[in-house]
């Protein structure tokens, strides 16, 4: 028979994983956004990123960014959108995160945050404090 104190642990354990269990069912409504999504958005960028940002930029990335900008109208969607760039810049060299650091102005969207490793996601909320006038 197990002890009291073995008990308890295995009663908060179950009590942890069905929390998380049901955040996990509760976070795909909450959130139009998720990583996926945002990758599926720009992967038409990949080829002028990998290209270190030379030439146009391809109209079908412009459409892919501007599509991510009018699915995230959240804050915690604009949230997640960000930490899913800062994510992904951190895994490029230095002259791609640069290009995407510059795709949002280049293709006229106005995205309230810098695409950089470095960003601070939690200080971006919506609606869009900038304006096409800026680019």
């Amino acid at each position: 028979m197990a002890s009291s104190g073995s008990m308890k642990k295995m009663n908060v354990a179950c009590a942890v994983l069905m929390m998380i269990m049901m955040m996990s069912n509760i976070a795909p409504q909450a959130h139009a956004v998720a990583c996926p999504a945002v990758f599926s958005y720009l992967r038409p960028c990949i080829t002028y990123l990998t290209g270190g940002g030379a030439g146009a930029v391809p109209t079908n990335c412009c459409t892919g960014v501007r599509s991510l900008n009018d699915a995230a109208k959240t804050t915690p969607d604009r949230q997640t959108a960000c930490v899913c760039l800062k994510s992904l810049s951190g895994s490029l060299p230095a002259q791609s995160v640069a290009a995407a650091a510059g795709i949002p102005g280049k293709c006229r969207v106005p995205v309230p945050y810098k695409i950089d490793p470095r960003t601070d996601c939690s200080k971006y909320l919506s609606p869009l404090s900038l304006s096409l006038s800026q680019y």
